[in-house]
């Protein structure tokens, strides 16, 4: 008996490791936001045009797991106070989201511009804008996108920023409605209708309010713990998170194939949590035939112990 339970433990010990082996490696393959470090984090500020905060993200050591769970007080916390830049940063977000968190999923350089979908124009970087913006003959604007946040996800994934707003940033008069109606007529083609939509509904909202630049966002509550506490975040404490997981995304099909992408990734981390109650329950196992070992030793002591006593007696 005892040799059956050394070999049962040995086997499950041997199946155990095996186990562990796969879940390392594979929570490293299927989390790509571990791959995305700080520094990575202060070039995409770049990216997203907002360069200014790269000293306070990168004092703050930002990597791609905290900016999934970024709330409104961490990014209060790292001077981040601007409305637009926070809508800025949380459409960032979601592009990361929606595109794996892949490090290399934005767009910097112009592609056929005939051919341009919304769910690309989401991986256009601050500067491929200006360079749009250019493409349109609108080039003596585009400078005044530098520092302004405007990247191709908060175009088109951000119902409040519309071509009013987008007119505001670049710094066209109000009186150069011809100006003005172009930018519309290129800005609404590029977005697509779907996203549009989502725009004129947030325009008719009877709280609606322009999205400008000098627009402040006020703190819900003070933060005693400050900017370290983000490190410490899990997934059921982001109740406020800066892009909530479920943030509405237009209907169009190329998106919800990327969607579709990442909610299956959501599936691989539940999978990942079974596995680990599995483990328990192989730890459980261990624990019952390591008992069994004892208790084998135990009998076979007794049972040595009993056998020697009868003959010491017939000796006396």
């Amino acid at each position: 008996m005892m040799t059956d339970a050394s070999e049962m433990l040995a086997a499950a010990l041997e199946q155990m490791d095996g186990i562990i082996a796969g879940i390392a490696l594979g929570t490293e393959e299927d989390d790509p936001k571990s791959s995305l470090d700080f520094g990575w984090v202060t070039r995409w500020l770049d990216d997203v045009g907002l360069p200014q905060y790269k000293s306070q993200f990168d004092e703050g050591r930002v990597d791609g797991r905290m900016l999934h769970y970024m709330t409104v007080d961490d990014l209060l916390s790292l001077k981040v106070g601007s409305v637009l830049h926070h809508l800025s940063v949380k459409r960032a977000i979601q592009v990361l989201r929606l595109s794996r968190f892949e490090p290399n999923c934005l767009r910097r350089r112009p592609s056929d511009e005939n051919n341009v979908t919304p769910a690309e124009v989401c991986q256009w970087t601050n500067h491929r804008v200006m360079e749009w913006l250019r493409s349109v003959d609108l080039a003596e604007y585009a400078p005044n996108l530098r520092g302004s946040g405007v990247h191709g996800g908060l175009m088109v994934l951000e119902p409040r920023f519309n071509v009013e707003a987008m007119a505001l940033l670049l710094n066209i008069p109000p009186n150069k409605t011809l100006l003005r109606r172009h930018l519309a007529t290129h800005f609404h083609l590029l977005i697509g209708p779907e996203a549009q939509r989502l725009k004129q509904e947030c325009l008719e909202n009877p709280d609606y309010a322009l999205l400008t630049a000098t627009a402040r966002v006020k703190p819900r509550r003070l933060s005693f713990g400050g900017f370290g506490t983000l490190r410490r975040k899990r997934p059921e404490d982001g109740e406020d998170l800066l892009c909530p997981l479920d943030t509405e995304t237009p209907q169009g099909s190329s998106f919800h194939r990327s969607l579709k992408i990442y909610e299956e990734h959501l599936e691989q981390i539940e999978d990942s949590e079974g596995t680990v109650r599995q483990i328990g329950v192989f730890s459980e196992g261990i624990n019952n035939l390591t008992s069994m070992l004892k208790d084998d030793d135990f009998f076979m002591d007794v049972s040595t112990h009993s056998a020697d006593v009868p003959a010491t007696r017939d000796d006396q």
